[in-house]
């Protein structure tokens, strides 16, 4: 009888020491702040439409990645690693297009350059 109710406290505990291990909190806290970051450069006109949708599709990639690392239920040392490394260079190629010379300040599609 012990083993049985052993065996139905681990199986429940289990599982949630599984997921609690596939939880990425912080990958997810970045993802956020960097789909903020492209939003607001649209926003502002210091990102063109073409330049944000190029983004967008680099975020997805991200989450992609984010979700075949957590299919098994944990998340590894190295599929953190990688995930990191991966939003660095989405978080370089964010600063890089806001601060390059398109511009779309109108909103109307075309870019615009300053001079």
């Amino acid at each position: 009888m012990k083993i049985i109710k052993t065996l139905a406290v681990l199986s429940m505990v289990l599982p949630a020491i599984a997921f609690a291990q596939a939880n990425t909190p912080g990958v997810d806290q970045r993802q956020a702040n960097q789909e903020r970051r492209i939003d607001q450069g649209v926003a502002s006109g210091s990102l063109t439409q073409r330049e944000a949708n190029r983004l967008d599709r680099g975020q997805d990639r991200v989450d992609n990645m984010e979700n075949r690392a957590k299919s098994d239920g944990v998340v590894t040392r190295g599929e953190r690693a990688r995930l990191n490394q991966a939003q660095d260079r989405q978080s370089a190629r964010i600063y890089r297009q806001k601060h390059d010379r398109q511009h779309d300040y109108n909103h109307n599609g075309r870019v615009d350059r300053r001079r």
